[in-house]
Formats: C-alpha cells, structure tokens, sequence
C-alpha cells in the first residue's frame, strides 16, 4: 500500500490537496461565522434579508383570515407529505450583493466573510511553502555539510531515499550518487598524490648522489644542486596541497595563543628574520596547535618575503571573536587581487626567483588549514601602509 501511495504521490498532487484544502475550510469557516456568530447571523440581520413577517418569507402562506393579495386565488393548501416524512429545516437565503446599495450582505459580513478566507488561505500558504521547501532545506543542509566531509576526508552525507514525493525521492538519489563518486574521486587523487611523492623522490635523490660525485666544475655541481633541492621543496609542497584533503584533522587541544606567536617569533629570529610578537596576555583557544603554528607560520614567511618585517598581535573583533594578526611594511596588494592572491601557483611578483617569490602556495595553504579549523583568513591593506593578515578563530 505505502509503495502503491509512493508512486502518486508527486509535487503537483499534493500542491492540488493543499489548495482544494484550503478552499473548503475557508468556505466552511466563513459560512459558521456568518450563519451562526458572525455580523450576518439572523438575530443582526436587518428586515429583508429573510427575517421579516412570516408573511413575506418565501414559501409562507398567509395566517388564517388574512385576505390573500389581490389578482391571486386562494391560498393552497399545503402540498400533503409522505408518511414518514419530516419537517425539513430550512435555511434563509442571502440574495447577492447590489452595487446600488440593495439587499445584500451587510458590510461587515462582507469583510468578516473576505477577511476569514483571506487569513485561512494565508496560513495554508505559509505552512504550504514551509512543507513543500523543506526539502530544499536538507538539500542544502547537505550541500554543506559534502564540501566539509570531502575537505576534511570525512563520509559525506546521506540524504533519505524513501520519504517525500517522486521528485524529492529523485533528488535524494541523485544526491547520495554525486557525493559517492566525489569521494571515490577524492580518494583516488591522494593515492596518485602518494605514488607520485615516492616515484619522485627517488629519482631525485639519485640524481643529487651522482651530482655530488661527478667530475665537473664546483660551480656547475652547486648550482645543479641547488636546482635540484629547489625541485624538491616545489614536489613537497605540491604534495601538501593535495594531501591537505585527504589527511584526517588533527586533535583539538586548550591553546595558550600568546606563548604559540611568541614560539613562531622565536623561530623566525633563529633564521635572521625580523618578527616581534605584541601579544603578552594570556589568551586560551579549543584550537588544532600543530595546524594553527602552520598557519601563522605561513602568513610570517609572506610578510617577511614581502615586508621585511612581521608583526604578530592578538584582538577581538566586533563579535568577540578572536583574530590573530600579521602584520608587515611591505607595498601591499592591489585591492583587485586581494581574493585572488588566496588560490594555489599565484604569484604577484614578475620573476621567477623563490627567494624573491616563492612558489605561491603559502596563503592557499594558510586559508585550506583555516577552513579545517572553522576559522576565516582575510587580507587587507593597512592604512599606515603595509598588508594585514587576519585569522578570525
């Protein structure tokens, strides 16, 4: 029986049982109002409309001894009935509204009766739009809830395949389909990510032992070295990249957040860079420690790069939440390409130098990991001069 409903029951159908709904309960509502406690109701009606001498009702016959009306004969008797039969009740007919101001619906049963329709097919319609968009709902719901699983290697969501019309049913199909094969497709890309990590490194390292041992000039063996290492460190990053979203999130820790962007400074004073930490107060955060080091760390490298100089600081924002800043005295970036900075291999500097550029993975890095931690990172030139990097927790 329940399969047999299934297959009728579709969108349109219950858009019609809805409406038709409606429809008699505003009727049925407006007639009880005004028949039985509404402004129309017999005991408020004016003369004329029903509730006159019996005389006048249609269908009546005069009292005995009245004279009947001139030009007509004699009343007649009263048609005989069935043995059986009752006496009917009979309701007062209400002759349609004139325009010239003749007998009709009084104006305030006219605008009880419209104003009763009015509000019943109101609340049908809102409660008929939540119903029928409810599955829009939980489609975005999981929606959502895919792009989080698939960035944080989790299963994705499953939508219910056996309730609803048609059409939703449909839907929720193809749905549970698309989020498998993203995630088959996802899964396949970080094994290619690691056979291509270990079918890349060896080579490498073979090349770099034979250059070490190879009779030609020391200068030669150094800079093809250091092609090599350079090669290197642009495969690992690649890598990390893609490894970002097949890597199962690290455990949340209790963070102290001034004693992690002292640690970062003290790490970027041990290579010669210049990073001063302002944040003194003990500040505590349910963090990832390992990723959020990783994050900071980049924006550090990157301002360095650019600005010669870091600061780190910790403040709150108009909603109390947390924001870690970094801070350099670097050019900036062009409002047009604050966005666009963000997205992997993009680099605003001409040369192909990663000294002077880098490979243009850092703040692509840094806004994957912030996503992994419900963070936001945003960039904002600063009015003093200078990008400002703001991680909100």
């Amino acid at each position: 029986m329940r399969q047999a409903f299934a297959r009728w029951d579709t969108l349109g159908l219950r858009l019609f049982l809805l409406m038709w709904l409606a429809l008699v309960l505003s009727h049925a509502a407006a007639w009880g109002w005004n028949q039985l406690g509404g402004p129309a109701s017999p005991s408020h009606r004016p003369p004329g409309l029903g509730d006159g001498p019996p005389a006048l009702r249609s269908g009546a016959s005069p009292p005995p001894g009245a004279p009947h009306p001139p030009g007509e004969g004699p009343p007649r008797p009263p048609a005989p009935r069935a043995e059986g039969q009752g006496d009917w009740p009979t309701f007062p007919s209400l002759p349609p509204m004139s325009m010239d101001g003749g007998p009709g619906l009084p104006a305030g049963a006219l605008m009880a009766d419209y104003g009763i329709r009015l509000l019943l097919i109101a609340l049908a319609s809102w409660w008929g739009a939540r119903w029928l968009a409810r599955p829009m709902a939980q489609l975005s719901a999981g929606a959502q809830g895919l792009e989080r699983a698939l960035s944080l290697g989790l299963k994705p969501p499953q939508l219910e395949e056996h309730s609803g019309t048609r059409e939703v049913r449909q839907g929720a199909a193809a749905f549970n389909q698309m989020a498998a094969q993203l995630k088959r497709q996802f899964d396949e890309r970080g094994l290619m990510v690691a056979a291509m990590s270990h079918d890349l490194r060896t080579p490498l390292t073979r090349l770099r032992v034979r250059l070490e041992g190879a009779p030609m000039p020391e200068e030669w063996r150094a800079r093809s070295i250091s092609d090599l290492q350079e090669m290197s460190a642009l495969i690992d990053t690649t890598l990390e990249v893609f490894s970002l979203q097949s890597r199962p999130p690290g455990a949340w820790q209790r963070v102290e957040l001034s004693a992690l962007l002292q640690a970062v400074a003290d790490d970027a004073a041990e290579l010669g860079q210049e990073v001063q930490s302002l944040a003194t107060e003990p500040v505590y955060a349910q963090t990832d420690p390992l990723a959020l080091q990783r994050i900071v760390g980049n924006l550090v490298s990157n301002a360095v790069r650019y600005g010669q100089r870091a600061r780190l600081s910790l403040q709150r924002d108009s909603e109390s939440r947390l924001c870690i800043h970094v801070e350099d005295d670097g050019p900036g970036i062009p409002p047009a390409l604050l966005a666009e900075v963000m997205q992997p291999f993009v680099r605003l500097e001409a040369s192909r130098n990663r000294e002077t550029g880098g490979v243009g993975l850092g703040l692509y890095i840094a806004r994957e990991l912030s996503r992994r931690l419900g963070a936001e990172l945003h960039l904002r030139n600063h009015a003093s001069g200078g990008l400002q990097a703001i991680v909100r927790l």
